[in-house]
């Protein structure tokens, strides 16, 4: 997890702020079922060999921990690791020893710290298109700087924006936050190159926004530009900021042109949203949000195996809540995931006190469910780091994107989540160490689930209710009763009928739940036609409506407000590699991996998924499913028929299989 031998120009590089650091690496294949199962790390300083693991018999190769002298701050390490494999005919096979790679130390060191990236300064020239509009293509987070030829000294206007209308960059958005800007710009007379900042906005650069570095300058998300005056421009171009990321990491592609194009708008939002270094909710605010983090976190692991970004915004979140009651419970799922995907459980230990804070069970009532209308105490305010907070269920509350939901003293949302919190803290306190926490909150889960189908499941009309007064049954409550695991199997088609009877009846947010409720449900031919629609509640519509990057609902005429730059409405991102592909961490760190495609009616689909140990590479067709696993990787493969010869379900270890289907 330690970022090495990284220098992204103008004196800045990646700096490794932990005194005791992690390292991970990619086993090389030897063949089908690869295997490490020693390694040897050696970190140098200069010349010198400041610690040798010695040969350690482990197939540990992710979250290896530093166990020599504390490293010393501003100072240059490098480090290798030799490794020691088996192949699947048991052949024992020793590597080479790796290049070493360099490292360097912060100015101040702790024992554990989330290492960062600097940002990265991309750089585009654009030609002039018809009508003196420059197109980029595609929306960044950016300025620009421009070379112009004036005859005499002069004032010029810069228009950026991020749409068009009628030929021209709007002028006057029917959407508030869409960016117009004109920037006054002074010129000599001559050729020269200046540098053009967006205008400073007050509200996203205030003391609750995540400021920009102060080498980043000001910037604003703009797809065009126009240059109003008398100076001859010679050269356009734009530098925006994004956090690393790679691009090439990850690839999807299927039958379905509709999903490719929203798949590779998922995709690229990623890079300009990343502007901050920690995932926030757009330009209109520049604020993290726990539910946005977490669709933005499951996007990111989908399209690059890089978890920087997504631990730092964790642990931003932790120091600065929000005010939502679920946002707050979702912080613990975020970082459930940072270990499950990355196999570090150094920010789990770091912070588990405000974890278990976040767990919420300080709200919890005599009938074992939470409520935030009955009481919150300064003490349980302090314990989450915030003032009080609210029931959400989905955003905004319009009687639309929350299908109507009725609010009351216990909430089926809030309480669904709670349940799965609890299962969470428990797995996180066994992994701590703090086996009495682990009991208490698995009997705490054990008794929710009771409660929780006492109050609002009505097994009559197969329902879930939105409270203990009401009879009315939202999406939200039923799709969360699914997704957190609170019906008996056999209870589980009929919910999942009403879900699928209201449809898209919740936010672009809220997809990101409907996505993964019915492939929970094994609903994944619907959740593929949801994807999919052309109608104005989908994806697609931002695709008509010309924006680049995901939008922030579903059209402008649902949110008069609405961000043009918002990963968090990119919830395809996430569900097609883990979801409709159906590869997901069985283990911490892809030790083990689950396979569960659900293609719906794709005639075939292919994917690249990166991950700590490797890319996993899989196509499948109507026919048959083609994997190639990593090493030191072991592979769970459940087919959408039947493997011919064999059950549904098949194990296998790394390299390159094909597997028979054959359809019930």
């Amino acid at each position: 997890m330690e970022f090495t031998d990284t220098d992204f120009g103008h004196g800045r590089m990646a700096l490794v702020a932990s005194s005791r650091p992690m390292f991970s690496w990619v086993v090389p294949s030897a063949g089908n079922g690869t295997v490490q199962t020693a390694y040897k790390i050696v970190v140098n300083k200069g010349e010198t060999e400041l610690w040798n693991s010695g040969w350690v018999e482990s197939g540990a190769s992710v979250a290896v921990p530093y166990q020599g002298p504390e490293l010393e701050r501003d100072t240059y390490y490098s480090w290798s690791v030799q490794l020691q494999l088996v192949n699947a005919r048991g052949k024992r096979v020793k590597t080479s020893e790796s290049v070493y790679k360099r490292f360097k130390t912060a100015g101040s060191l702790q024992e554990y710290s989330t290492p960062s990236y600097p940002l990265i300064a991309k750089e585009e020239i654009c030609k002039k298109a018809a009508g003196g509009i420059y197109d980029f293509k595609k929306a960044a987070f950016g300025m620009l700087e421009l070379t112009l030829n004036s005859a005499r000294n002069d004032s010029i206007t810069v228009i950026i924006g991020e749409r068009l209308k009628d030929g021209l960059i709007e002028h006057t958005p029917s959407v508030s936050s869409v960016v117009y800007d004109e920037i006054g710009l002074r010129v000599k007379a001559g050729t020269h190159t200046y540098l053009v900042e967006p205008n400073r906005d007050g509200r996203n650069t205030g003391p609750q926004a995540v400021p920009l570095p102060e080498y980043a300058g000001v910037v604003a998300p703009f797809r065009y530009c126009s240059i109003a005056g008398d100076a001859e421009p010679v050269c356009v171009k734009r530098i925006s900021y994004h956090y690393p990321f790679d691009e090439q990491a990850a690839s999807f592609r299927c039958s379905n042109d509709t999903l490719n194009a929203i798949w590779d708008l998922c995709h690229y939002s990623l890079e300009p949203c990343s502007f901050l270094g920690i995932w926030v909710d757009g330009n209109r605010e520049r604020i993290p949000y726990e539910y946005d983090a977490l669709i933005a976190q499951l996007c990111h692991y989908g399209s690059d195996a890089e978890y920087s970004i997504d631990r730092r915004t964790l642990e931003w979140l932790l120091q600065k809540p929000t005010w939502p009651t679920e946002w707050i419970l979702y912080a613990v799922e975020i970082a459930w995931n940072d270990y499950l995907w990355t196999g570090d459980d150094r920010a789990l230990r770091a912070n588990y006190e405000v974890l278990k804070a976040h767990g919420l069970d300080a709200l919890r009532k005599p009938n074992g469910l939470i409520s935030t209308r009955q009481g919150q105490s300064p003490e349980f305010l302090a314990s989450i780091r915030r003032g009080a907070i609210t029931d959400i269920v989905d955003w905004p509350h319009n009687k639309i994107e929350d299908d109507g939901f009725v609010y009351t003293d216990f909430n089926a949302v809030v309480n669904a989540l709670y349940y799965r919190t609890l299962l969470r803290l428990a797995s996180i306190a066994d992994r701590v160490g703090v086996k009495a926490d682990a009991d208490f909150f698995c009997e705490e889960a054990a008794a929710t689930r009771e409660s929780f189908r006492e109050a609002f499941y009505d097994a009559d009309k197969g329902v879930i209710k939105d409270g203990i007064d009401t009879d009315h049954a939202a999406l939200h409550s039923n799709m969360m009763a699914i997704l957190c695991g609170l019906l008996d199997d056999s209870e589980i088609p009929a919910v999942a009928d009403y879900v699928q009877s209201r449809g898209l009846m919740c936010s672009i947010f809220g997809a990101h739940n409907m996505l993964e409720t019915l492939y929970a449900a094994g609903r994944g031919d619907f959740a593929l036609k949801l994807m999919t629609n052309d109608s104005m509640r989908g994806w697609y519509n931002g695709l008509r409506l010309g924006t680049t990057i995901t939008l922030e609902a579903w059209d402008d005429s649902f949110k008069p407000n609405q961000d043009w730059n918002h990963i968090a409405g990119a919830a395809p991102g996430n569900a097609i590699p883990f979801s409709l592909m159906g590869i997901r961490p069985a283990e911490p760190g892809f030790s083990r991996v689950d396979i569960r495609p659900q293609p719906g009616d794709l005639t075939w689909a292919e994917i690249s998924l990166p991950t700590i140990r490797g890319t996993i590479k899989m196509r499948i067709d109507k026919k048959y499913l083609e994997v190639t696993i990593p090493a030191n990787m072991t592979a769970d493969i459940w087919l959408p028929g039947e493997i011919a010869g064999a059950t549904p379900f098949v194990t296998v270890g790394s390299g390159t299989h094909r597997l028979k289907i054959v359809s019930k």
